[in-house]
Protein backbone atom coordinates (compact mmCIF):
# COMPACT_ATOMS: atom_id res chain seq x y z
CA UNK A 1 0.00 0.00 0.00
CA UNK A 2 1.41 3.36 -1.00
CA UNK A 3 -0.09 6.85 -0.75
CA UNK A 4 0.54 10.30 0.70
CA UNK A 5 -0.35 9.06 4.20
CA UNK A 6 1.81 5.96 3.97
CA UNK A 7 4.93 7.25 2.16
CA UNK A 8 6.27 10.58 3.42
CA UNK A 9 9.40 10.83 1.25
CA UNK A 10 7.65 13.38 -0.96
CA UNK A 11 6.30 15.43 1.96
CA UNK A 12 7.47 19.00 2.45
CA UNK A 13 10.53 19.22 4.66
CA UNK A 14 9.71 20.41 8.17
CA UNK A 15 12.05 23.37 8.12
CA UNK A 16 11.42 26.95 9.08
CA UNK A 17 14.12 28.34 6.80
CA UNK A 18 13.18 30.60 3.89
CA UNK A 19 14.85 29.25 0.73
CA UNK A 20 18.26 30.72 -0.12
CA UNK A 21 18.05 33.43 -2.79
CA UNK A 22 14.46 34.45 -2.03
CA UNK A 23 13.81 38.15 -2.70
CA UNK A 24 11.44 39.87 -0.29
CA UNK A 25 10.41 43.32 0.85
CA UNK A 26 11.48 43.77 4.47
CA UNK A 27 11.46 46.40 7.19
CA UNK A 28 14.69 46.96 9.11
CA UNK A 29 14.50 47.42 12.87
CA UNK A 30 17.68 48.12 14.81
CA UNK A 31 17.85 46.67 18.31
CA UNK A 32 19.81 49.17 20.44
CA UNK A 33 23.07 47.94 21.91
CA UNK A 34 24.04 50.92 24.06
CA UNK A 35 27.59 51.34 22.71
CA UNK A 36 28.73 54.76 21.48
CA UNK A 37 32.00 56.02 20.04
CA UNK A 38 31.63 59.62 18.91
CA UNK A 39 35.02 59.54 17.18
CA UNK A 40 33.57 56.96 14.76
CA UNK A 41 30.18 58.65 14.47
CA UNK A 42 28.50 55.88 16.46
CA UNK A 43 26.05 57.79 18.65
CA UNK A 44 22.52 57.33 19.89
CA UNK A 45 23.13 53.97 21.53
CA UNK A 46 22.50 51.91 18.39
CA UNK A 47 25.79 50.01 18.14
CA UNK A 48 26.60 46.90 20.15
CA UNK A 49 30.06 45.79 21.30
CA UNK A 50 30.79 42.09 21.70
CA UNK A 51 33.14 40.61 24.29
CA UNK A 52 35.60 40.00 21.44
CA UNK A 53 35.79 43.73 20.74
CA UNK A 54 33.78 43.50 17.52
CA UNK A 55 31.20 46.27 17.06
CA UNK A 56 28.04 45.81 15.03
CA UNK A 57 24.41 46.78 14.52
CA UNK A 58 21.91 44.19 15.74
CA UNK A 59 19.42 44.10 12.87
CA UNK A 60 15.95 42.57 12.80
CA UNK A 61 14.23 42.26 9.42
CA UNK A 62 10.48 41.66 9.12
CA UNK A 63 9.20 40.28 5.82
CA UNK A 64 6.31 42.51 4.76
CA UNK A 65 4.71 40.72 1.81
CA UNK A 66 4.45 37.42 0.00
CA UNK A 67 4.33 33.83 1.26
CA UNK A 68 6.76 34.55 4.12
CA UNK A 69 5.04 37.72 5.37
CA UNK A 70 5.57 38.49 9.08
CA UNK A 71 8.58 36.19 9.32
CA UNK A 72 11.56 37.74 11.11
CA UNK A 73 15.24 37.38 10.31
CA UNK A 74 18.13 38.48 12.51
CA UNK A 75 21.54 39.45 11.14
CA UNK A 76 24.53 41.54 12.15
CA UNK A 77 25.82 44.59 10.26
CA UNK A 78 29.53 44.86 11.01
CA UNK A 79 31.04 48.17 12.07
CA UNK A 80 34.46 47.17 13.38
CA UNK A 81 36.53 44.08 14.13
CA UNK A 82 39.87 43.87 15.94
CA UNK A 83 40.95 41.35 13.29
CA UNK A 84 40.91 43.83 10.42
CA UNK A 85 38.78 46.06 8.18
CA UNK A 86 36.92 43.36 6.21
CA UNK A 87 33.84 43.14 8.44
CA UNK A 88 33.47 46.93 8.57
CA UNK A 89 33.81 47.15 4.79
CA UNK A 90 31.10 44.51 4.40
CA UNK A 91 28.90 46.44 6.82
CA UNK A 92 29.34 49.71 4.95
CA UNK A 93 28.54 47.93 1.70
CA UNK A 94 25.39 46.46 3.24
CA UNK A 95 24.21 49.87 4.43
CA UNK A 96 24.93 51.38 1.02
CA UNK A 97 22.77 48.67 -0.55
CA UNK A 98 19.96 49.24 1.96
CA UNK A 99 19.94 52.97 1.25
CA UNK A 100 19.99 52.39 -2.51
CA UNK A 101 17.11 49.94 -2.25
CA UNK A 102 15.00 51.94 0.22
CA UNK A 103 15.49 55.24 -1.59
CA UNK A 104 15.27 53.98 -5.16
CA UNK A 105 18.86 54.74 -6.18
CA UNK A 106 20.78 52.77 -8.80
CA UNK A 107 24.07 51.49 -7.46
CA UNK A 108 25.68 52.88 -10.62
CA UNK A 109 24.30 56.39 -10.07
CA UNK A 110 27.08 58.75 -8.98
CA UNK A 111 25.10 61.97 -9.41
CA UNK A 112 25.08 64.53 -6.58
CA UNK A 113 21.46 63.61 -5.80
CA UNK A 114 22.32 59.91 -5.51
CA UNK A 115 25.27 60.70 -3.27
CA UNK A 116 23.01 62.69 -0.95
CA UNK A 117 20.55 59.81 -0.75
CA UNK A 118 23.35 57.51 0.42
CA UNK A 119 24.06 59.73 3.42
CA UNK A 120 22.55 59.52 6.89
CA UNK A 121 22.72 61.69 9.98
CA UNK A 122 23.18 58.62 12.17
CA UNK A 123 22.20 54.98 12.48
CA UNK A 124 18.75 56.01 13.71
CA UNK A 125 17.94 56.98 10.12
CA UNK A 126 18.20 53.30 9.15
CA UNK A 127 15.66 52.17 11.73
CA UNK A 128 12.34 51.49 9.98
CA UNK A 129 13.61 51.57 6.39
CA UNK A 130 11.83 49.26 3.95
CA UNK A 131 13.84 47.68 1.15
CA UNK A 132 14.19 44.56 -0.98
CA UNK A 133 16.47 41.94 0.55
CA UNK A 134 18.07 38.83 -0.87
CA UNK A 135 17.65 36.19 1.81
CA UNK A 136 20.58 33.88 2.49
CA UNK A 137 21.07 30.80 4.66
CA UNK A 138 23.81 30.49 7.27
CA UNK A 139 24.28 28.41 10.40
CA UNK A 140 23.57 29.08 14.05
CA UNK A 141 25.72 28.09 17.02
CA UNK A 142 24.32 24.54 16.88
CA UNK A 143 25.17 24.12 13.22
CA UNK A 144 21.52 24.34 12.18
CA UNK A 145 20.41 26.38 9.18
CA UNK A 146 19.16 29.90 9.83
CA UNK A 147 18.24 32.77 7.57
CA UNK A 148 20.47 35.80 7.19
CA UNK A 149 20.40 38.95 5.08
CA UNK A 150 23.71 39.92 3.55
CA UNK A 151 22.60 41.91 0.49
CA UNK A 152 19.97 44.40 -0.62
CA UNK A 153 18.41 44.45 -4.09
CA UNK A 154 18.63 47.81 -5.85
CA UNK A 155 16.65 49.32 -8.75
CA UNK A 156 19.20 47.79 -11.15
CA UNK A 157 17.58 44.37 -10.57
CA UNK A 158 14.76 43.42 -12.95
CA UNK A 159 12.50 42.28 -10.10
CA UNK A 160 13.00 45.36 -7.93
CA UNK A 161 10.08 47.45 -9.22
CA UNK A 162 7.54 44.66 -8.87
CA UNK A 163 8.62 43.83 -5.33
CA UNK A 164 9.19 47.35 -4.04
CA UNK A 165 6.23 49.17 -5.52
CA UNK A 166 6.29 52.94 -5.54
CA UNK A 167 9.16 54.63 -3.74
CA UNK A 168 8.17 57.95 -2.17
CA UNK A 169 9.79 60.82 -4.09
CA UNK A 170 12.70 62.47 -2.31
CA UNK A 171 14.47 65.67 -3.11
CA UNK A 172 18.24 65.57 -2.69
CA UNK A 173 17.99 67.76 0.38
CA UNK A 174 15.45 65.46 2.00
CA UNK A 175 17.92 62.61 1.76
CA UNK A 176 20.47 64.22 4.05
CA UNK A 177 20.26 67.86 5.05
CA UNK A 178 16.55 67.84 5.88
CA UNK A 179 16.40 64.44 7.56
CA UNK A 180 15.23 64.67 11.15
CA UNK A 181 18.25 64.65 13.46
CA UNK A 182 18.98 61.34 15.06
CA UNK A 183 17.36 61.04 18.46
CA UNK A 184 19.27 59.31 21.24
CA UNK A 185 17.81 56.01 22.33
CA UNK A 186 16.28 56.35 25.76
CA UNK A 187 17.90 54.22 28.45
CA UNK A 188 19.78 51.65 26.36
CA UNK A 189 19.76 48.32 28.13
CA UNK A 190 23.48 47.99 28.55
CA UNK A 191 23.05 46.04 31.76
CA UNK A 192 20.86 43.43 30.08
CA UNK A 193 21.98 43.19 26.43
CA UNK A 194 20.38 40.93 23.93
CA UNK A 195 22.20 37.62 23.94
CA UNK A 196 25.21 37.89 21.71
CA UNK A 197 25.06 35.61 18.67
CA UNK A 198 27.62 32.85 18.69
CA UNK A 199 30.59 32.62 16.38
CA UNK A 200 28.96 30.18 13.98
CA UNK A 201 27.55 31.85 10.91
CA UNK A 202 29.60 35.02 11.09
CA UNK A 203 33.01 35.83 9.61
CA UNK A 204 36.10 34.82 11.59
CA UNK A 205 37.30 38.40 11.80
CA UNK A 206 34.14 39.29 13.77
CA UNK A 207 34.80 36.64 16.41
Amino acid sequence: MSGPWNDFNSAQSNTNVIPKGTLAKVRLTLRPGGFDDASQGWTGGWARRAATGAVYLDAEYTVLEGPFARRKIWSLIGLNSPKGPDWANMGRGMIRGILNSARGVSDKDASPEAQLRRRINGFGDLDGLEFIARIDVGQDTNGDDKNEIRAAVTPDHREYAGLMGAVAPQSPAASFHSLAPQQPVASPQTSQPVSEPGNAGRPSWAQ
